[in-house]
Parts: structure tokens; C-alpha cells; sequence
């Protein structure tokens, strides 16, 4: 069996101007700098997607342009993961990413999810196994990644069905 990883990443902090529609809404300097701090975290742990499932947002778009810089310039010569952009990760909830993931590819061992709360805490939660949910919800700040493992294929990932290996806010 392969051994398969999901990143889910919240988006760094994003600005709140009147007037301007939710999908616009840019990053902050402070959530640009935390979005080059979330990829040098992953490079320093060696998590490498070879798939990013992002939000069509801005905030989203730049938080993932932030994490691909920070990877790049700690791994030249990598390899570029491929990115799909997906309006299912703005407008729905938990059941469109599962339903995103379970169409991945079993060649792609790492995906890197970047998406808004309240849906990517809650897929977090959802994938934990029984005997490691506890019944506290668990939210991921801006820029929060949370790491799950598990084996088999893509197509099989349900609920309950990866462990947390990791936790981590990244702030630059």
C-alpha cells in the first residue's frame, strides 16, 4: 500500500475593505509574509505536493503563490505541482472536498488543499481517526496546515480515515 498525505492549509489573513466582493479580498502584508512562512514549513518537512486543490479566491490564489515561492526556492529544480483551481472549494463545504479529493490520481502522494474555515477545519476533524478524536473542535487559524496520513488509495478517502500527524500556524 502507498502511504498518502493530505495538506489542508487556511488561507493567510486577508484584508476586509468596504465595497469589495468576498472572492476579491486580497491578502495582507501580514498574510504574505505568513503564506512564505506556511512554505517554508512544508519544505522544511519535506511536504511536497504533487497536487494543489485551491480556491478560486484571491486570497487563496496568493496564499498558494506565497507557499510555491517559499518551496521552490528551498527545493530549485523540484518540479512544479500541478494546481486546480476549483470553485467547489469557495462555494461548497466538506463534501465537495472530499468528493475533489477521492478523484485524485493514485501517482500524486502529497495533496496540499488550500481552502477557508469553516470547511477546511472541518475536514481536519472529519478525517480523524476514533481513537484520535476527542470530541474538541478544532479550528485552524489564517495560514494553519494540518497534516493527515494514510494508506490506500484516494478514491477510498472517507471520514475517520486519515490520522493527524501534524498541526502547525505559520507565521513569518
Amino acid at each position: 500500500m502507498t502511504l498518502r498525505t493530505l495538506v489542508l492549509l487556511r488561507h493567510a489573513k486577508a484584508e476586509r475593505p468596504d465595497g469589495l466582493a468576498d472572492l476579491d479580498r486580497k491578502l495582507t502584508t501580514t498574510g504574505e509574509t505568513d503564506a512564505d512562512a506556511a512554505g517554508a514549513w512544508l519544505a522544511d518537512e519535506r511536504l511536497h505536493p504533487g497536487l494543489v486543490l485551491c480556491s478560486p479566491a484571491a486570497r487563496t490564489r496568493q496564499t498558494w503563490q506565497g507557499v510555491s515561492i517559499a518551496l521552490a526556492q528551498a527545493q530549485p529544480g523540484g518540479g512544479t505541482p500541478e494546481v486546480r483551481y476549483d470553485q467547489g472549494l469557495y462555494h461548497g463545504g466538506v463534501t465537495e472536498v472530499f468528493d475533489l479529493v477521492r478523484k485524485v490520481p493514485d501517482t500524486v502522494r502529497t495533496v496540499l488543499v488550500v481552502g477557508h474555515n469553516p470547511t477546511v477545519s472541518e475536514v481536519s476533524l472529519m478525517l480523524l481517526p476514533d481513537d484520535q478524536y476527542d470530541g474538541e473542535a478544532v479550528t485552524l487559524k489564517t495560514t494553519g496546515l494540518a497534516v493527515h496520513r494514510a494508506e490506500g488509495s484516494w478514491s477510498t478517502f472517507e471520514p475517520r480515515s486519515m490520522r493527524l500527524i501534524e498541526r502547525h500556524t505559520a507565521r513569518g
